[in-house]
C-alpha cells in the first residue's frame, strides 16, 4: 500500500515543527562556528528533503554570485547580482521548456529568498564601498558604521548565508548584516526570546481554525469550472471574500511561525533603544555601542529587524497603502532598498511601476501576478485623491474612513484572484463575471476626485 503524497502545506507545517528546536539550539550556543554549522547544515539538509537535486539551483545561483562579486568589484557587484539573479529566476521557472524537469513548488520558495539575499549582500557591499567615500559622517560615524552596518564577508560567508536555514522558505528576509550578528553573538542564550514568541504565536491556532473552515466549503479551483459561472452574479462577487480569507489566513501562519523561528533563534534580536526598523535593523548606532558595554540581562530586546507582518494593519488599516505596507514586510524594505531607492534620477516618475514591475516578477511568471499588481497604482492613485479631495477631519471623517476601509477590503478581494488563478484566461473570465467592477470603480472614484476642487492647501502639495 503507497503512503498518500503529503501536500506543500503539510510538508512546509513539518518544516517548521522540526526546524523550531533546532532555532533554539542556535540560540543557546555561544560558538560563532557552532551556529555556522548548524545553521547550514540544518539549511542544506532540509533542502535535499524536500527539493531533491533541485538543490543545484541554489548552488549554481550562489556560486556564480560569489564569482560575480569578486570579478565586478565592489564598485559594480550589485549591479551584476541584480541582473544575475533575476536572470537565472527566469531561467529556473522556464528550464521545463527546455526539456529540464519543473521546479517543485518548494524549491521555487526557496529560490525566491534566496535571489533577495543574493541581491540584497551585493548592495550591502556596494554601500559598504561607498560609505568610505562620503565626507558628509563625522569620524564617530564612519568608526560606528564601519562597526555595526559594513560587511566584507568572504565567499564562505556568502554560501553559509545563502544555505541558512532561517527564513529559508517563507522569510522572514534579513540582510547579511544581520545574520552575522546573530552568529557572532556570544550572549545569545541570556536574550529573552519566550515572551515575544508566545505573543506572536497565540493567534496562530485562531488563524488555523479559520483556514481549515473556509477552505472547507470553498476552493479556487471552483472558479475554474464552467459550473461557478451558471451562479448568480451576487454570489461570484462574494466568492472573491472568502478566497482572499483563506489566501490571507494561509500566509499569515506561515509567516507567522517563520517570524517565531527567527525569534527562537535570536536573528534580528537587539536592544530597543537602537531603534530597530524592519529589514534595515539598529538605526540609533550609538546606542547600539552603548548597549555592548552593558550586561545582556540588563537590556531589553527587540525583533522589529524581522518583522514580516502587522495583521492589524493589513486587515484594520483604513487606507490601501497603509494595507500594502504592513504585508510581507521585509520583503517590502529589500524592494525599497533595492530597488525604489535605487532608480535614476531620469526614472524617478516611473519608480512605482518599476518598483511593482520588479516585485511581480519576483513574485512569478504568471499572468495573474502583473494583472494583480498593474491594479495597485489604480487603486492608490483613486484613494489618494478621494481622500484629499473629500475627507474631513471629526465624525465626518472617521465615517469616511469606515466606508474606506470596507472599499481597501474589497480592492484587496478583487486583486487576489489573479494572485490564486494565476492564468490570465481565467482571472479575466473571473473578472468578467463580475464586470470588471473593480477596475470600473477605481476610475470612477479618479474621476470624482478629480471632479472637486482641491484645497488650497492640497493643491501646493501637488
Amino acid at each position: 500500500m503507497e503512503l498518500p503524497e503529503l501536500s506543500d502545506d503539510v510538508i512546509y507545517c513539518i518544516i517548521l515543527v522540526v526546524s523550531l528546536p533546532i532555532a533554539h539550539v542556535v540560540k543557546l550556543c555561544n560558538s560563532s562556528l557552532t551556529k555556522k554549522a548548524i545553521c547550514t547544515v540544518m539549511g542544506v539538509l532540509i533542502i535535499c528533503l524536500t527539493c531533491g537535486w533541485h538543490i543545484c539551483h541554489s548552488i549554481v545561483t550562489t556560486l556564480i554570485s560569489c564569482i560575480l562579486i569578486k570579478i565586478s568589484g565592489p564598485g559594480k557587484c550589485h549591479t551584476y547580482l541584480f541582473f544575475w539573479g533575476f536572470g537565472y529566476l527566469l531561467f529556473f521557472r522556464t528550464c521545463h521548456y527546455l526539456g529540464l524537469p519543473q521546479a517543485p513548488a518548494l524549491s521555487n520558495a526557496v529560490q525566491l529568498l534566496l535571489t533577495l539575499r543574493m541581491v540584497g549582500i551585493g548592495f550591502e557591499i556596494h554601500d559598504t564601498h561607498t560609505s568610505t567615500k562620503r565626507e558628509d559622517c563625522s569620524s564617530e560615524e564612519m568608526t560606528l558604521k564601519k562597526k555595526y552596518q559594513e560587511v566584507t564577508p568572504s565567499s564562505v560567508d556568502i554560501f553559509l548565508y545563502a544555505f541558512c536555514f532561517l527564513g529559508q522558505f517563507t522569510g522572514p528576509y534579513y540582510k547579511f548584516r544581520t545574520y552575522i550578528d546573530m552568529i557572532n553573538n556570544d550572549q545569545s542564550a541570556d536574550i529573552p526570546t519566550l515572551e515575544p514568541f508566545v505573543k506572536r504565536m497565540k493567534i496562530v491556532p485562531i488563524l488555523i481554525v479559520i483556514f481549515v473552515g473556509f477552505s472547507y466549503f470553498f476552493s479556487i479551483h471552483y472558479v475554474e469550472t464552467d459550473e461557478f459561472f451558471t451562479h448568480s452574479f451576487p454570489f461570484r462577487l462574494f466568492y472573491m471574500v472568502p478566497m482572499f480569507t483563506i489566501f490571507r489566513c494561509r500566509m499569515y501562519i506561515a509567516w507567522l511561525v517563520s517570524e517565531c523561528m527567527s525569534m527562537a533563534s535570536t536573528l534580528g534580536a537587539y536592544p530597543v533603544q537602537c531603534k530597530a526598523k524592519c529589514g534595515k535593523g539598529p538605526t540609533d548606532l550609538s546606542a547600539l555601542a552603548e548597549a555592548k558595554s552593558k550586561d545582556v540581562k540588563d537590556i531589553q530586546y527587540d525583533f522589529e529587524t524581522i518583522h514580516n507582518l502587522d495583521i492589524y494593519g493589513c486587515d484594520m488599516a483604513p487606507r490601501v497603502r497603509d494595507g500594502l505596507r504592513s504585508w510581507n514586510m521585509t520583503v517590502q524594505y529589500w524592494l525599497a532598498s533595492c530597488v525604489h531607492q535605487r532608480v535614476p534620477k531620469q526614472l524617478a516618475p516611473f519608480k512605482v511601476a518599476i518598483t511593482m514591475a520588479v516585485s511581480a516578477f519576483w513574485h512569478g511568471v504568471h499572468p495573474g501576478y502583473y494583472l494583480s499588481f498593474g491594479l495597485v497604482p489604480i487603486f492608490v492613485a483613486a484613494e489618494d485623491r478621494m481622500v484629499r479631495a473629500y475627507r474631513k477631519e471629526g465624525d465626518a471623517g472617521k465615517m469616511f474612513d469606515c466606508i474606506n476601509w470596507f472599499l481597501k477590503m474589497r480592492a484587496f478581494d478583487y486583486m487576489c484572484m489573479g494572485f490564486l488563478l494565476l492564468r490570465m484566461d481565467y482571472t479575466l473570465a473571473y473578472w468578467h463575471s463580475v464586470f470588471f467592477i473593480g477596475h470600473i470603480i477605481g476610475f470612477i472614484f479618479i474621476v470624482i476626485g478629480r471632479l472637486r476642487p482641491l484645497p488650497k492647501s492640497e493643491k501646493k502639495r501637488e
